[in-house]
Order: structure tokens, then sequence, then C-alpha cells
């Protein structure tokens, strides 16, 4: 809201300043060509007046120059607060061309106030040349203001003062995991390299839902891990997504293995998909603490608060321990 406002009152300013620059226009022209006004009883007493006290005081009238000066510094000023959309064809250029136009018209036509005998004729050459000459002025304003503008705002987001250059060389080691990356430096796109050497340190990949995450990061951890002859577990939060492209590439990639690698699922969502295992098969069991825990695990207690022994499950607990010894 206090943007909008304080738009509101820059454009009442330069408003007000072009109000004022035509005010001086007209002041001029009435003043210069007051001998034709006069002629034809346009002239005002009390203006007549007012303008006499004001030019003792200030000397504003003593030369054409100086009324359409102080014009042309008000139109100057209220052209910078001009928005509009800039024309494609404009270039400095055709600025310069009406600039010049303007200045000539404008500047050095005081001759045509005696171009002809007839005061009255003058008078209405001189203005019209001197109209002309201010709206070449004020096209040229308008002009600049908005090119300057445009060529200043090309980077609203000062994205060129924010960037930097990145690592283009591709660094690699018997470890190194290496993702293609694309960056903006002096006005281009780049092409560069993330390169972990050391991939056994942490690494956290932060991201929003969407950002691409699995994309340029995780994907080509999975693939240049297995290319690298890696064992993986790989958590696939949006199965199959990851477990495809896991899958797939140990199978282009199992000559990089000494031992034949195999692929295995969890998923605890559909059960069916899993590949299953028994966790107390005798070739599972490295020692008898592993046996008796899990024999432990499966005795339901007494009412008592003892244990009970039975039959089947104490002959396979020596039948265990026979297979392991």
């Amino acid at each position: 809201m206090q943007n909008e406002d304080d738009l509101r009152g820059l454009a009442k300013v330069m408003d007000f300043m072009r109000a004022l620059s035509i005010i001086l226009m007209l002041i001029h022209c009435y003043w210069f060509c007051y001998a034709a006004l006069s002629e034809q009883g346009w002239t005002v007493r009390l203006m007549d007046k007012v303008l006499l006290n004001f030019n003792r005081n200030t000397g504003l009238f003593n030369h054409l120059v100086y009324t359409k000066l102080f014009a042309v510094i008000f139109l100057a000023l209220s052209c910078l607060g001009t928005k509009g959309v800039l024309n494609a064809k404009v270039s400095w250029r055709n600025i310069g061309i009406v600039s010049a136009v303007g200045i000539v018209l404008f500047f050095f036509n005081g001759w045509l106030l005696n171009f002809t005998d007839t005061l009255f004729l003058n008078a209405v050459i001189y203005v019209l040349v001197t109209v002309v000459g201010y709206l070449c002025l004020l096209m040229a304003g308008n002009w600049m203001s908005r090119l300057l503008k445009n060529n200043l705002m090309t980077d609203v987001f000062n994205n060129e003062n924010e960037s930097f250059m990145q690592e283009t060389r591709l660094m690699e080691n018997e470890y190194s995991i290496n993702l293609p990356s694309r960056f903006y430096y002096k006005k281009k796109w780049n092409q560069g390299w993330i390169n972990v050497v050391n991939p056994f340190r942490a690494a956290t990949v932060l991201g929003t839902p969407g950002s691409g995450k699995s994309y340029a990061v995780i994907n080509n951890y999975i693939r240049q891990c297995i290319q690298k002859g890696y064992a993986c577990y790989v958590y696939d939060f949006k199965y199959d997504d990851l477990s495809v492209i896991a899958y797939n590439t140990m199978l282009k990639n199992i000559d990089k293995y000494p031992v034949k690698p195999q692929f295995y699922v969890i998923n605890f969502d559909n059960p069916r998909l899993n590949n299953r295992c028994n966790p107390i098969a005798p070739e599972l069991m490295s020692d008898f603490v592993e046996l008796y825990t899990t024999q432990r695990s499966r005795t339901p207690p007494a009412r008592d608060g003892c244990s009970v022994v039975r039959g089947p499950p104490v002959l396979r607990l020596v039948n265990l321990a026979k297979s392991i010894s």
C-alpha cells in the first residue's frame, strides 16, 4: 500500500513539473509576442503588471533563451518519472535526431519574430515552430528515459552480481561421484561439474518437493555407485522409481563386481514383492549366543514366571547346536 502511495505521489510531482514547463512556455509566448497580441486586443492588464514586476526582480524575460531554458529543465525532470512500454524501434540514433531537431526549432527560432512585416503572422509562425520544437524535445526525453530505465533494469533480480565462476573440471578417482551441472556466469550458461571426490563422508541433499533432487543427484549417485562396484542399500520411498534404475544399472554392470551381485527387495507395503529368508536357519547362526537368544525369544513364559521348556523346541535346539558345531 505504501508503495502505491509513493508511486502516486511521484506521478503527481512529475505532472506538476510538466505543467510548470508548459506554463513557462505560455508566458514566454505572451511576453515576446506581446506586440501582436496587443494589436488583436488579447492582452490582460493584470498579467502585464505581474510579469513586469516579476521580470524586474528576476530578469527572466530579458532574453529569449532564459524562459526556454527553464522550461526545458522542468521538462527533463518530468521525463525522469515517465512510465511506458519501450518501443523496439527506438534507438539512440533516433533519439539524437529528434533531439537535434527539437533544439534547433526550440532555441534558434528568434529570428522568426521579424520574418515578415506582419506582426501577427510572425507571432503565429514563431509559436508554431516553438511548439513543434517543444514536442520534439518532449518525445526525445520520454524515449531517453524509457531506454535508460530498460538498460538499467535488465537485471532486476541482481543475477549478474550474484553469479560466480564454478568448477568446470571433471575430477575423477576410483571412488568419486561426479554430477554434471549448468551455471550462469558473465551473461551466458556454462557447463560444469560437482565433484564428490570422497563419497564416504556424509552427503545431504536438500530441496522442496518437486525441485529435482532425485533426478539431478540421487539417480546419478545410484548409477555411478553401481558402476564402481559398490554394494548399495536403496530406500525407495516412491517404489519403484529408484528400484528400476538400480536394477537396470546392475544388469548393465555385472562385470564390474568380483562376485556376481544379486538384487533383493524388502517391501513392507506389499509383502508379496519381498525376497524372503529364514532368520533362524542353522546356516545363518554364527555362534551359540545367537542360537540361545533365538530359542529364548520363541519360548512362552509360565504362569509363575518360570520358563517352560517343551520337548520339540529342545530337540530343535540340540539339532541346531550340532549343525553349528
